[in-house]
């Protein structure tokens, strides 16, 4: 990424401190350390002789703990009609939600939002859940990762979008109901060409240069007690197929301050490297789809934005106490 994409990533999150997207990006052109080796039953010492692996008989035993119950991190994963999903409990906000759309799926009316409302997620944990009142007045949209217009095959799939694990607090004016809604629309717009597009989107919490020349992760927290995190940025890996078994796949990675963003900006200065995407997540994509199956989505496509007018009345609601 040029450094003139990050100049811009930086000024069009300036207001939460996104200027650190830097230093994920900024590494990306140096070599990735290689991929750990899976332990195996036999060890190899420095003159490669293979000796077996002998285990120790130990007079402790750490993993007794596990009488008493498994620590975590627990990934709260919610399989529904219309999405995929794991949950952080930390930040009480998804780690990742996938979705699936089609042009048949688009065109299906089924679900109607004024027919939804924002629901807590009861199958999380109540200690680790985000709840509607840690929104009330908080300045942030209550932001879909799944939006729900890609969700009105049924009422069932729209409703399911509207859990609060599927959403995180995101700015509204000028991101949510403006840049971050005309992405969503070119996501949708995908399956004219595609006979099938997969969507991975969740937070990011990127670390941010300070002026004692370190970086920190800093980011706001909602809610009474404080409870819900706000992301710096927003990702999501776009996997649009061609539809045959073994075929090509499209890939296409992006993130987004959660910031105003002005709607000039190009969608194409957001565009990351996967592999940057799965440091600052830490979580792994497309692992088994080989090398030779990749395409990059926006050389096969353009990678622009259509400005339109959404119906932001829903959004502009004040969360249920």
């Amino acid at each position: 990424m040029s450094k003139t994409t990050l100049g811009l990533i930086a000024a069009a999150s300036a207001a939460t401190g996104a200027a650190c997207t830097a230093l994920f990006f900024s590494s990306t052109s140096q070599r990735l350390p290689p991929a750990p080796i899976a332990a195996t039953a036999k060890l190899a010492p420095a003159s490669g002789v293979a000796r077996p692996f002998n285990r120790v008989q130990s007079p402790v035993d750490p993993a007794g703990l596990f009488q008493y119950g498994f620590p975590g991190p627990i990934n709260d994963l919610a399989t529904r009609h219309s999405l995929v999903s794991g949950y952080d409990r930390r930040t009480r906000n998804p780690a990742w939600v996938a979705e699936h759309i089609t042009a048949e799926s688009l065109k299906i009316r089924g679900g109607d939002r004024k027919h939804s409302d924002f629901v807590e997620d009861l199958d999380i944990p109540e200690k680790f859940r985000a709840k509607l009142k840690d929104y009330y007045r908080s300045g942030y949209d209550r932001g879909h990762q799944v939006p729900a217009a890609d969700a009105k095959f049924s009422q069932a799939a729209m409703d399911d979008t509207f859990f609060l694990s599927n959403m995180c607090p995101q700015v509204g004016q000028g991101f949510n109901r403006d840049y971050w809604a005309h992405f969503e629309d070119f996501c949708r717009n995908l399956t004219t060409k595609y006979p099938s597009v997969r969507i991975v989107t969740g937070p990011l919490y990127l670390p941010k240069l300070h002026p004692d020349g370190k970086y920190r992760v800093s980011y706001e927290v909602i809610g009474t007690p404080p409870n819900v995190a706000v992301p710096t940025h927003f990702y999501k890996v776009i996997i649009a197929e061609d539809g045959t078994t073994g075929g090509q796949v499209a890939v296409g990675a992006f993130v987004l301050p959660n910031a105003v963003i002005n709607n000039k900006t190009k969608l194409t200065e957001f565009i990351a490297p996967l592999e940057v995407v799965e440091r600052a997540s830490g979580l792994e994509f497309l692992n088994k789809l080989p090398q030779n199956r990749r395409k990059e989505l926006c050389k096969e496509i353009e990678c622009s934005i259509t400005v339109r007018e959404f119906d932001n009345t829903r959004k502009n609601l004040k969360p249920k106490n």
